[in-house]
Order: structure tokens, then C-alpha cells, then sequence
């Protein structure tokens, strides 16, 4: 039902959902707050991996190679910022996770960040 839990958490798994969008709506229908971490595909080595060797990242973080893994979806920390504000969704709190550290304050975050969590609410909360 609506509003049933405080909380509803949804952890490194919304880069494989087919329906994203969805999820993150429904979420926050039967939660008032949902706290949702997912890798950052904009992380520096990432990148690297791509740009220099051209092949997609195999890491800690993302351990899969690209026809076995589970990930969907490829976001960077921008990318769900938008997403979240396109569907009325407000940032509580972003948490770039660093080194499987989370971080307070991260200059460059979006390239530092092996993964991030957030913690998301209705705008009209």
C-alpha cells in the first residue's frame, strides 16, 4: 500500500531494473523516503577503460564483463540527478562512495565516485 515503510532501500540494483523510471516511482508511492545506491559508470577508470583501451570496465565495483553482466542501464551521478528531477523527486542527500568509503564532500565527484547513494523523497514532501 501507500506510505507503508519509512523507508524503502534499493541497493546496486536500479542499473539493472528494465523499468527504472518505475521503480524509483513506485518507491517512493509505497515509501516516504527511499535510499538507493548504484555504480557510477562515469568513475574515472571507467572511463579510462573505454577511452584508452576501448573496452568496457571490469572492476571491484563493476566485476562483470559487458555480455555477462546484470547492469542495463549505464548512469553517472548526473545522470540519475536528472532523472530523479524529471520525475518530481527530490536529493535528500548524495553519498559518492569512494574507495567502498563513503565521502561527506568529494571534489569531482562524478569522476571520483566508484558508486553513489542517495537518498531521494517526494518534492512535495
Amino acid at each position: 500500500p501507500d506510505n507503508a515503510f519509512d523507508y524503502v532501500v534499493l541497493s546496486q540494483t536500479l542499473q539493472a531494473m528494465v523499468q527504472p523510471k518505475a521503480v524509483l516511482s513506485h518507491l517512493l508511492r509505497i515509501g516516504k523516503r527511499a535510499i538507493v545506491s548504484l555504480p557510477n559508470f562515469a568513475h574515472w577508470r571507467a572511463r579510462l577503460s573505454l577511452g584508452v583501451l576501448g573496452r568496457m570496465p571490469v572492476s571491484r565495483t563493476l566485476p562483470y564483463e559487458w555480455y555477462d553482466t546484470p547492469n542495463l542501464h549505464v548512469c553517472s551521478m548526473h545522470d540519475i540527478r536528472d532523472l530523479v528531477e524529471q520525475l518530481g523527486i527530490k536529493v535528500v542527500r548524495e553519498i559518492p562512495i569512494i574507495g567502498g568509503r563513503p565521502v561527506e564532500r568529494a571534489w569531482w565527484a562524478n569522476l571520483r565516485a566508484d558508486c553513489a547513494m542517495y537518498v531521494l523523497e517526494r518534492a512535495n514532501a
